[in-house]
């Protein structure tokens, strides 16, 4: 990738309002609306480092996959990160799976990236940008 081209990132993360608070996977005294405000936050981030930053939201579904499929078929992403929230929950295995594999055949060359919460996105995808 030539240097003076914007960076594009990906952010995959779960609707908070789907996720399952009383999982002890998940931080303590976390809500939709703190999620909502970390995303932001994160987007901030990213976009404060010139970076061009989409959000992709996904239920923890059948429709996922898809959703995610078609987003990384619209542009073509250097690095998608995917959100602790889906990776954390044991219950979210298969999710997790599904959009992993999702990312490595849609997305072959972006870079795939964690972060451990929403606000540390930024940092996820800076370690392989």
């Amino acid at each position: 990738m030539n240097p003076s081209q914007t960076k594009k990132v990906l952010f995959v993360g779960q609707v908070p309002e789907t996720v399952d608070f009383s999982d002890p996977a998940l931080p303590r005294g976390f809500d939709a609306a703190k999620i909502h405000a970390g995303i932001a936050v994160g987007m901030q981030q990213m976009t404060d480092r010139g970076w061009h930053a989409d959000l992709c939201l996904v239920r923890p579904d059948e429709s996922a996959t898809q959703a995610l499929e078609l987003q990384l078929a619209r542009t073509p992403y250097d690095c998608v990160v995917i959100g602790g929230g889906i990776r954390l929950p044991s219950a979210s295995l298969l999710l997790f799976e599904r959009l992993i594999n999702a990312v490595h055949k849609a997305a072959p060359k972006a870079a795939i990236a964690f972060n451990t919460s929403p606000p540390d996105t930024g940092d996820a995808a800076a370690r392989w940008l």
